[in-house]
């Protein structure tokens, strides 16, 4: 019998330990189909917003001091995906959506930047 209770509590910590990986995935996979019971943020600048975004985002803007307070009131069942510029300000935002409860925060890596590039 203890051999079977270890086992479970084995599998019951790989099972929590996996719930809280971070996902990512290129922001070139993500097609709009994927909010059916979603929410994409962009946490760019208003201004980096204003240039361009993808359809149906929300603009929660990173360096915003309310930032988390944005959130109140959402979901945190729903998957939430994230994107900024080039990546490093949606890890962070996923983060901290994870440390609120959010269960499922998915960064989608490469940023705007990598589905409209700026010609040089």
């Amino acid at each position: 019998m203890r051999p079977l209770f270890v086992l479970f509590v084995f599998l019951a910590f790989q099972v929590g330990r996996s719930q809280k990986v971070s996902e990512n995935m290129p922001i070139t996979a993500f097609e709009q189909e994927m909010l059916k019971d979603a929410i994409l943020i962009d946490v760019r600048t208003p201004g980096e917003y204003a240039e361009g975004h993808l359809e149906n985002a929300q603009n929660i803007d990173w360096y915003d001091a309310n930032f988390a307070q944005q959130f109140d009131g959402m979901d945190k069942q729903r998957t939430v995906y994230v994107y900024c510029r080039s990546g490093r300000r949606s890890r962070e935002a996923q983060e901290k959506l994870k440390s609120l409860g959010f269960g499922h925060v998915v960064n989608l890596e490469g940023g705007y930047d990598a589905v409209n590039p700026i010609d040089k």
